[in-house]
């Protein structure tokens, strides 16, 4: 069963991982979009650990339900919002149970995808975050390193396809053959989460 330290550890693992891979974050965004991709989640994912450190809320879906709406206040563009949608829907469908377990975060998270696809109108294929976290949420029954296989599958499949929503889709052809950045962050998402399963 996963409580609220396990779900902290995964945004603070999270916050490091973007850390780490913020230039390459940035340099994804640089040809296809506002190149800052990387900074605003680094700013957001930053704050969201210093949130944690603060409040420590002691349920899965407050911790993320708290990590939601940090990073909607601190991330420009359109990653707060999905980001931040993406937590909170996920959050706000695990409740108030004090621990969970991997098929209730399943669930939650598909909730959360949902919440990502609706605010977004984005489905799979469209070259968005959607293409890492579907395949993901998909895998999860398989553990956690099955989803994350399939969070980086997902965003590598990006590369050839044109974008179909978001600034990127403003170039029309001239997207293919870049790697989508949101959904490359969101397979670092999935990462932290089985990096921490596996701690």
């Amino acid at each position: 069963m996963l409580d609220a330290d396990f779900f902290r550890r995964w945004m603070t693992a999270t916050a490091a991982l973007v850390d780490r891979e913020a230039e390459r974050l940035t340099a994804l965004d640089s040809p296809i979009g506002d190149a800052d991709h990387g900074s605003n989640l680094q700013r957001g994912f930053t704050a969201v650990r210093t949130a944690l450190e603060k409040e420590a809320p002691d349920t899965p879906g407050a911790t993320l339900t708290l990590a939601g709406r940090v990073l909607i206040s601190t991330v420009g563009g359109a990653s707060g919002p999905l980001y931040g949608t993406l937590l909170r829907r996920t959050g706000k469908a695990l409740g108030d149970a004090p621990e969970v377990g991997e098929d209730q975060l399943a669930e939650a998270l598909r909730a959360g995808v949902d919440g990502v696809m609706t605010l977004g109108g984005a489905a799979p294929g469209d070259k968005t975050m959607v293409d890492a976290l579907m395949p993901a949420v998909d895998a999860l029954g398989d553990g956690f390193a099955a989803a994350r296989a399939a969070a980086e599958e997902g965003a590598v499949a990006t590369t050839p396809l044109q974008a179909r929503k978001g600034r990127a889709s403003y170039l029309g052809e001239r997207s293919i053959g870049h790697q989508d950045p949101g959904a490359t962050s969101s397979a670092l998402l999935i990462a932290a989460l089985a990096e921490v399963a596996e701690a």
